[in-house]
């Protein structure tokens, strides 16, 4: 846990870098890539999976060590051979948890989150799943067991391997030549991406492309085939904690209505997007049927509103990075603060892009954080041992919730009133 905080605590500024800096080129360009909202929703995203893999990294990894201990056929020592046949070993684990996440109609609630951007850029690589409460990647992991890869190994190997498919999520960067034929590149993971038909669930490997011309899911960019991004039921809305549960959600009542016995117990395995028929017909759910020509979800903001959004984005980036920087500091202090500091974090998601959404309980979630945050102040009498560093980390940190608050009810009212004001004049 403590060495995973560590290990994103280099691993985010350096993200949020090249996100920044993407945004920047494409600004200079004039080809931006990247728009405000959706873009704060993906950091949001991956602050949200980032805290939730912190915080449980302990029971992720800890299948591992007793299939080590049980089923280990041999042992071997921690070369440099060792670790490459590791990244192989992962990687191609890694093609078939994401091929079934594309699959099968559960598995795909694990992964929508990462589909759900309708543009295609580095931030959206962070959108990652925190819906995932058994990890099958850790099941998979028995070919490493059986060959005796030490423990240390896999868990130095396998962030290293995840944070190596950020960079090709790119659409500035064309085809890179004999590359092409060896590892995932950015053209390769933009037909991946996206919704066009004959793109869809295509190169599915994740660092070696070879995985998907020996299995038979590769195809290359067309020229004559833009890629179209985001998922053919639109998710339409900002908030990634939303975006995670949705397609849960629609299977949960699918099972609940349809008067199919076999189809509640089995509509969960079947293929990807699978609804029962008596259901779809009475419950119809919008899909794009025309990838080139449908509406990107998109809000009304204002230049002081896409303000606030960022400045609470990096106020919250720097609450985590505390966190991560003194996890055994406050596990200390006590055992359970670590999560009541994670609910926090995920409260405080939940509030910002409702409020991006534009729904006016954004004030309601805003005023449960806020309460939240202002009662551990007072209990602790400072913010999770923050005082040791900084004095007055308690007042500081009231004062900011005090006007967090003030600053949120004021841009939902007027979100609210502005929303009145347009349907009204629609209706005239």
């Amino acid at each position: 846990m403590e060495t995973y905080g560590k290990i994103l605590l280099i691993a985010m500024p350096a993200f949020l870098v090249l996100v920044l800096f993407e945004k920047w080129w494409g600004w200079r360009k004039g080809f931006d890539t990247a728009r405000n909202m959706d873009m704060i929703s993906s950091l949001s995203s991956g602050i949200t999976n980032v805290t939730k893999s912190v915080l449980e990294i302990t029971i992720a990894i800890g299948i591992y060590p007793f299939m080590l201990q049980y089923m280990a056929l041999t042992h071997i020592e921690n070369t440099v051979l060792v670790y490459i046949l590791t990244f192989i070993i992962i990687d191609f684990n890694g093609y078939w948890v994401h091929r079934w996440s594309h699959e099968v109609n559960l598995f795909w609630n694990l992964h929508v989150i990462h589909h759900s951007s309708e543009d295609y850029n580095l931030a959206c690589a962070l959108r990652q799943s925190i819906s995932a409460f058994f990890n099958m990647f850790t099941v998979l992991l028995l070919p490493a067991a059986l060959l005796g890869i030490p423990e240390q190994v896999i868990a130095t190997v396998a962030p290293l391997q995840l944070f190596a498919q950020f960079w090709y999520h790119t659409r500035h960067i064309g085809k890179m030549g004999f590359l092409e034929k060896i590892i995932v590149t950015p053209s390769h993971h933009r037909v991946h991406h996206a919704v066009n038909p004959e793109y869809m669930d295509k190169n599915l490997s994740q660092i070696f492309i070879i995985w998907d011309k020996i299995f038979g899911t590769f195809q290359e960019e067309l020229k004559e085939v833009p890629p179209v991004y985001g998922i053919s039921r639109p998710a339409k809305t900002w908030n990634p904690i939303r975006i995670n549960f949705q397609h849960l959600w629609l299977m949960i009542r699918d099972a609940w209505r349809t008067n199919n016995w076999l189809d509640k117990f089995t509509l969960w395995f079947r293929r990807t997007g699978y609804r029962p028929a008596d259901v779809a017909a009475k419950y119809p759910v919008y899909k794009i049927e025309d990838v080139y020509h449908f509406e990107k979800y998109d809000t009304k903001t204002s230049p002081s509103f896409t303000a606030w959004a960022w400045i609470q984005l990096v106020i919250l980036l720097l609450s985590i990075s505390y966190l991560f920087g003194n996890i055994a500091y406050i596990n200390n202090i006590d055992s359970t603060y670590i999560y009541w500091y994670g609910a926090f974090v995920f409260l405080t998601v939940y509030a910002l892009t409702e409020l991006m959404d534009r729904n006016p309980n954004a004030m309601i979630w805003e005023i449960v954080r806020c309460g939240m945050g202002l009662y551990f102040i007072y209990l602790q009498g400072d913010w999770f041992g923050a005082g040791f560093w900084i004095n007055e980390a308690g007042y500081l940190m009231t004062g900011y919730l005090i006007l967090s608050l003030i600053i949120t009810c004021y841009f939902a009212i007027r979100h609210k009133k502005e929303d009145n004001l347009q349907a009204a004049a629609n209706t005239n």
